[in-house]
């Protein structure tokens, strides 16, 4: 199986193609394509081959499917014995994005 390791969002995905992806968000449009630089790691047909730290030549390109938010996620802080609470939520927003990998 081909897979390529790329980073974004400062995370690492390990894609392949065809692989729909939720990414941290991306200033794009539904329908744009991104691309992604920073490959990491390629394998094709077992033979790895390992970026110092990136490699050249190797590109992945997604497409924009959707932009949206996460489920809520909830924050409370407690103080014991000092009548102090509160309660917070955050949804963290995230790009939805289909893969494509050439030069593999």
């Amino acid at each position: 199986m081909d897979y390529v390791i790329i980073e974004t969002g400062g995370k690492q995905f390990r894609v392949s193609e065809g692989a729909i992806i939720l990414v941290e968000k991306l200033n794009a449009e539904v329908g744009d394509s991104v691309v992604f630089e920073r490959v990491l790691l390629a394998s094709k047909q077992g033979v790895l081959q390992v970026g110092n730290p990136y490699l050249q030549g190797i590109t992945v390109t997604g497409k924009v499917q959707e932009q949206g938010k996460h489920k809520k996620l909830y924050v409370f802080k407690y103080k014991a014995k000092s009548n102090y609470r509160r309660r917070t939520g955050h949804r963290q927003p995230f790009t939805k994005v289909s893969i494509a990998i050439s030069g593999l």
